[in-house]
């Protein structure tokens, strides 16, 4: 088995199987009669659920030298990832005062329930704007994202230079599947780059984020209930 498998079956054995409200509210009643927490949690379940799906398919086709589609499934996977990277800088932002507590659950409704088809009432968060809040923690995560984004487009990366070899001196153009031999070799340190990010993210920075923001809405239970807007709900 290798490395990637190995982290791919670690994760897979780690995967929340549920979330329950009633544990929640007799861990903090005053905190998880807000939504917003909830909604963290069920975003880090969610985000761990999909990450692994695209990572082991995509290791998957790159093991049967289907590259294009493995590139485009690792594309999804650093999307799905920053999902997570932006969460805790969000938890992160109401604790340091930064943003305000409605806001931050309007952000978390939009993440979980948003859509661009009109299929919910919530419109989603641009993913742009997701990838460059989590490149400001991670630099060089945006300019990997739109380097897959080239793979999964139909332009000159995505058809000509991904179909075809040019013999430019007898001006020749033969067509043949150039994806292995353009990016097999480096397909599997991305994977695991992928994994490394969001192992700690998950396993380390969402938890303190959450464990503060716990604290943070129990402390400012009093002014967030008269800040309440209409439509937010506890």
């Amino acid at each position: 088995m290798t490395d990637i498998q190995r982290a791919l079956e670690s994760l897979k054995s780690s995967l929340c199987p549920e979330v329950d409200v009633g544990g929640l509210v007799s861990r903090n009643a005053t905190t998880h009669k807000w939504k917003a927490p909830w909604r963290s949690l069920l975003l880090r379940a969610t985000v761990a659920w999909r990450l692994h799906d695209l990572l082991e398919q995509s290791r998957l086709l790159a093991a049967s030298n289907k590259m294009l589609g493995a590139r485009i499934l690792l594309r999804s996977a650093f999307e799905t990832l920053a999902v997570l990277v932006y969460l805790n800088k969000t938890m992160r932002s109401v604790t340091t005062g930064t943003l305000d507590f409605h806001e931050f659950s309007e952000k978390t409704a939009r993440l979980l329930l948003g859509s661009r088809d009109k299929s919910t009432s919530l419109e989603s968060i641009n993913i742009l704007t997701v990838l460059k809040s989590a490149d400001k923690r991670y630099p060089g995560l945006e300019d990997l994202y739109f380097a897959l984004s080239e793979s999964a487009h139909p332009n000159y990366e995505g058809m000509l230079l991904g179909y075809s070899k040019a013999d430019r001196q007898n001006h020749v153009t033969t067509f043949q599947n150039q994806w292995n031999t353009l990016y097999g070799s480096n397909h599997g340190s991305a994977i695991i780059a992928c994994l490394t990010v969001f192992v700690g993210e998950y396993n380390e920075e969402w938890e303190a984020a959450f464990e503060a923001l716990e604290i943070w809405i129990q402390e400012h239970d009093d002014e967030l209930e008269a800040s309440k807007p209409n439509s937010e709900g506890t």
